[in-house]
């Protein structure tokens, strides 16, 4: 479901920034709408990441490979949470942005994409620090995270 919001958030942030300036040459509404394309590509991934887990979790105790498989699945089925987690918070950030200095008749719905996006990435990386133990991706979802909510407070400002 971290996904699915992102998706939304990204439609929200896609229709604010069409009817945004865009200096720069930058194009807002065309990274939203790759972000929206992304996060529903995960949304698919998503419905069928945790099967392998569940498969090893199925393996009998004694089984010599269950631990290397569980772990191994778990690394794997955390792969699509932590990408979740990265398009949030990019979503976020462009919401924020857009807040800012978009359409003033609009910043609703920059705010709204803004906080849809803060919860998927924070999902997405509760999903991965669940799955994982520690390391490098429990990190950087951590991250991923921070900088939704960061963004999100921005554009609440």
């Amino acid at each position: 479901m971290a996904a699915s919001a992102c998706a939304l958030a990204a439609a929200l942030v896609e229709m604010a920034a069409a009817f945004a300036p865009s200096p720069g040459g930058d194009d807002p509404a065309g990274r939203a709408a790759l972000l929206r394309e992304r996060a529903v590509e995960l949304a698919e991934i998503e419905l069928h990441a945790y099967e392998p887990v569940l498969a090893a979790l199925r393996l009998p105790r004694e089984d010599p490979e269950r631990a290397t498989r569980i772990e191994a699945a778990e690394n794997e089925a955390s792969r699509s949470p932590l990408a979740i987690a990265e398009v949030g918070a990019e979503l976020a950030e462009l919401a924020a942005e857009l807040a800012r200095t978009g359409n003033p008749n609009l910043s609703g719905d920059a705010v709204a994409g803004a906080l849809l996006a803060e919860a998927g990435a924070q999902a997405a990386a509760r999903l991965v620090a669940i799955n994982l133990t520690g390391g490098s991706a429990v990190e950087e979802a951590a991250e991923f995270a921070r900088r939704a909510l960061a963004a999100r407070t921005a554009a609440l400002s």
